[in-house]
């Protein structure tokens, strides 16, 4: 028989992970403590005040495993690597996807425009991440109106004897056939990079003097060019921009519709609204929304690209996650709980995206 007193007596007031396990040695639970003593304790000390998943939980352990770190910040990174190794049925789990797409501008002396998804190559320059394909292969033709960068890998670039269509059709400054300086093209990546962080401003202030200056010495038809890339960029910018800071952030918000939860997630680049993506929980029946939420920031952060900024619609113990993935992404990340301003509109959206998210999926 299972005698939590004596688990708990042996354990230590120190930081750490514990795991629950059933009488076949299987992981029923892995969590992470600041204090593993009185963590552990209080499962069995207020049992009833627990939610029923966990108090059925506890009537399947037959012992207890737990290991010291040096902080929270290790045990919360310890606590990700066991529940992803062992699968425990009663955390809150999410489905991991493997990996988001990139826009990408190859290190090429005509840098191509580009879809890109894998690990990232430092000879190119990667923008996103985005929250599916869809979302980067529009992009990608937003900036061939603006731009007209070439998006043809380079094995047809090197071998290419005349423009092709889109060239034709203004998509493309056909620099495969010299028809434009590399000086010339690489303004226009230049320019591509800056309205890509969040700079259009600067963009249009660029492609305005040039037009201007275009005009001055009747190259009528090149100025026309300019001004159609002002149209395009400022019809870009009506569409997608969400804020003029150039802010990166990822704004996250749980939503409910009868039992079942959605996790939605709105990803902002340079200012820019790039979509969205819903996650929905397994095990997260009785949970709920901070709990729930708890779990997924560190399950999605610690396998995927992070932003400076995560906007978040619940408190949680931000601290430890806070210094964890401001050192494994080598630059401050900040977490915003219940913020105001532009941050605010930012998570209502994201909120009104979980809701609809979970009743879609309830009438599926």
């Amino acid at each position: 028989m299972f005698d939590p007193a004596a688990v708990i007596t042996g354990l230590p007031h120190l930081p750490g992970v514990y795991r629950m396990l059933n009488g076949a040695g299987e992981a029923l639970y892995v969590g992470k403590a600041l204090d593993l003593k009185q963590r552990v304790a209080s499962y069995f000390h207020k049992a009833g005040g627990l939610s029923p998943r966990i108090q059925l939980m506890l009537g399947q352990v037959a012992a207890v495993e737990t290991t010291v770190t040096r902080s929270e910040a290790e045990a919360l990174l310890l606590e990700h690597n066991l529940i992803k190794a062992l699968n425990p049925r009663y955390n809150i789990l999410f489905r991991d996807d493997k990996s988001y797409p990139y826009l990408v501008l190859t290190g090429h002396r005509y840098s191509r425009l580009g879809f890109h998804r894998g690990s990232l190559d430092k000879r190119h320059r990667h923008f996103g991440p985005f929250p599916n394909a869809g979302a980067v292969r529009e992009s990608i033709q937003l900036l061939q109106k603006a731009f007209r960068l070439r998006t043809c890998e380079d094995t047809v670039f090197s071998h290419r004897s005349r423009p092709c269509l889109l060239h034709q059709i203004r998509r493309c400054t056909a620099p495969c056939v010299d028809l434009i300086s590399e000086s010339d093209y690489a303004e226009d990546v230049r320019s591509a990079i800056l309205f890509l962080s969040g700079k259009e401003d600067e963009v249009i202030d660029s492609l305005t003097l040039r037009m201007d200056a275009a005009a001055s010495g009747m190259r009528y038809e090149e100025a026309a060019i300019f001004r159609d890339q002002i149209a395009a960029l400022r019809k870009v910018r009506e569409k997608q921009f969400v804020s003029g800071a150039g802010d990166d952030a990822d704004v996250i918000a749980c939503g409910r519709a009868a039992g079942v939860a959605c996790v939605n997630l709105v990803m902002i680049r340079g200012g820019r609204h790039l979509g969205d993506k819903n996650f929905f929980p397994r095990n997260a029946d009785d949970s709920d929304l901070q709990q729930i939420l708890e779990a997924f920031v560190p399950q999605h952060y610690l396998e995927h690209a992070v932003p400076s900024q995560i906007v978040v619609g619940e408190r949680l113990d931000a601290a430890p996650l806070e210094r964890l993935l401001s050192e494994r992404a080598g630059r401050k990340v900040s977490i915003h709980a219940n913020p105001g301003g532009a941050r605010r509109v930012w998570l209502e959206m994201a909120t009104r995206n979980a809701q609809l998210g979970a009743a879609q999926a309830l009438g599926s």
